[in-house]
């Protein structure tokens, strides 16, 4: 009889399964795992580069003790000095180069940028623009969702490490690259939503057809009946087919774990669409074990509502958005605003020569080192360590807007839905399976913004009120498909004085901060059990729950001996 991890502390057992197997759930605040596996491995050090399948480069190292992980390092590999290169230049070159920083998220990009000159420059917005802004956001992060779940996450599930699983046959009939049914639709499809992107700014990626004080061009009606179409066929030929089974009307009705419980039950399309498939083989293959983090998650709210911030300033941003912010504490079980003014930077563990302080971003200079080798006792990163000045590090992302979105704070009016914070809290707190469910979950509620502003869109009315240029300092905000995203800007005698970016990529694989905590992915890691060192397809699971648009490979070490074991790509 074989008996595997055991966590303390961990509530009531929640699985019993065959062969003697006894598994608890894992607190969000577990440190190192508690195991009398009798079969004792030697300790050895995974370097994973890169681990995620998009862009950039990220390594991690993991150290691995009796099969588990116990420790782990993230380090950014790639120096890319968007900061550096704005110095000097005009005001709106923000607009044009910071959508360049990702090739999927350039128009959350480009929204920061621009809300960050309106708040510098005192500008007007007219309600059109204000929903224009949105809805070009709001069809970029649907894309994102399918192309990210079948593209990257699901190949996973098609691993041979999980050939025993019940499920494992389904699984490579739909989710195997290029063969997979649902991988080939699930991917077609989502182009579809960023049609409307293009019909707003003329091309995706990378338009610029936001600009302070609105909006560059009008949409026509012919336009907006183009854009009807096009979610509508989204909506009729996947998302309601094929990832969910049923109406958007159907899912919309589950507001508990219990409930979500009951929709899996209830009907054959239910447990059968591609949602219920990963729900049930999630939670066979255990990915509802692992990848708890730091248990504190931070939103800085989006989609500013259209009558309530046409006149944008930094302090007045969280009561005129419609996705509210906040952060929230599992520890405590506490919702609180987010405020710009509580983010601050480390640079104790990065490549930058600006002391070891914690710094608000917008004091920062970006001065990088002239070397950048590796010191896992010093610097090993270009990223840096964000934390919050008095909660400290923070994860971002679809699961903390969605506990946040559970939140009871904020404006009467501003959206709430209870569903994933009782996930979260039934299931034990976080790990891969929930942060899996969170991003899916916000396809639905993002579809009906996206129709709300297409309903709210008034075509004789303005589109654009001219600016006028001053110097000053700015801040702009959203969501990203991969969680907060903020652009500080200071504009002295007419140029650009210093430009800052926080990316969601920026909060969950910062190193660790001056005290020595880890980051959101490096804690998340801890206690990830890894079957074979030769294919750690778990480390690529909790890496990649958190979709950190950053590229990786794994490398297998001895920690006594230091020789290299195996060599594992991701990518």
């Amino acid at each position: 009889m074989k008996t595997f991890l055991l966590f303390r502390d961990c509530g009531e057992d929640k699985r019993n399964e065959g062969d003697g197997e006894v598994i608890f759930l894992m607190p969000t605040n577990y440190q190192l795992p508690i195991t009398n596996h009798p079969e004792v491995m030697p300790i050895q050090t995974l370097d994973i580069s890169p681990v995620g399948r998009v862009e950039g480069d990220l390594d991690v190292r993991v150290e691995i003790d009796n099969g588990y992980v116990t420790n782990a390092w993230t380090h950014a590999e790639l120096f890319r000095g968007f900061e550096i290169i704005l110095r000097g230049k005009d005001p709106q070159a923000g607009l044009i180069v910071t959508p360049r920083i990702c090739g999927i998220c350039g128009g959350s990009h480009l929204s920061s940028a621009s809300w960050a000159l309106d708040t510098a420059w005192g500008t007007e917005i007219p309600r059109n623009a204000i929903l224009a802004r949105n809805l070009g956001q709001i069809v970029e992060t649907i894309q994102s969702i399918p192309r990210y779940f079948y593209g990257l996450f699901a190949l996973d599930l098609t691993n041979k490490n999980y050939r025993r699983s019940h499920f494992y046959d389904e699984a490579c009939r739909r989710f195997a690259a290029f063969t997979g049914t649902s991988y080939e639709i699930g991917l077609t499809i989502s182009g579809k939503p960023v049609e409307i992107y293009a019909l707003l700014g003329g091309q995706w990626p990378h338009s610029s057809y936001m600009v302070p004080g609105g909006v560059m061009c009008a949409p026509t009606l012919t336009d907006i009946t183009r854009a009807w179409a096009i979610m509508e066929y989204f909506r009729t030929n996947w998302l309601e087919p094929v990832w969910l089974g049923c109406s958007l009307e159907r899912y919309e009705e589950i507001q508990s774990y219990e409930e979500f419980q009951k929709w899996l039950n209830a009907d054959v399309k239910h447990r059968e669409s591609d949602l219920g498939l990963y729900w049930r083989m999630g939670l066979d293959i255990g990915l509802d074990r692992y990848g708890a983090g730091v248990g504190k998650y931070v939103t800085w709210g989006y989609i500013p509502h259209e009558d309530k911030y046409n006149k944008p300033t930094i302090d007045g941003r969280n009561a005129a958005v419609i996705m509210k912010s906040g952060v929230y504490d599992s520890f405590t079980d506490t919702h609180t605003l987010m405020n710009q003014s509580f983010a601050r930077e480390n640079l104790t563990h990065s490549w930058y020569d600006e002391g070891t302080e914690d710094w608000h971003p917008s004091d920062r200079t970006t001065s990088p080192t002239i070397s950048n080798n590796k010191d896992f006792g010093g610097a090993y990163s270009w990223a840096s360590a964000v934390l919050h000045q008095d909660l400290g590090r923070l994860e971002a992302g679809p699961l903390a807007r969605q506990l946040v979105a559970g939140g009871k704070h904020g404006e009467s009016w501003q959206h709430y839905d209870p569903f994933i914070l009782d996930v979260f809290k039934k299931m034990g707190g976080a790990n891969v399976h929930v942060r899996q469910l969170a991003r899916v979950h916000e396809i639905v509620k993002l579809y009906r913004q996206a129709e709300r502003c297409l309903r709210e869109f008034k075509l004789n009315d303005p589109w654009y009120i001219k600016p006028k240029e001053k110097d000053g300092k700015g801040w702009g905000a959203t969501e990203a498909a991969r969680g907060a995203l903020c652009h500080w800007v200071e504009i002295e005698d007419s140029k650009i004085k210093n430009y800052q970016v926080i990316a969601p990529g920026t909060w969950n694989i910062g190193p660790r901060d001056g005290a020595g905590q880890r980051g959101p992915i490096e804690q998340a890691l801890i206690g990830t059990p890894i079957e074979d060192a030769n294919d750690p397809v778990e480390v690529g699971h909790v890496a990649r729950s958190f979709d950190s648009c950053l590229v990786c490979t794994v490398h297998a070490h001895d920690a006594k001996t230091g020789e290299e074991l195996a060599r594992f790509r991701t990518a």
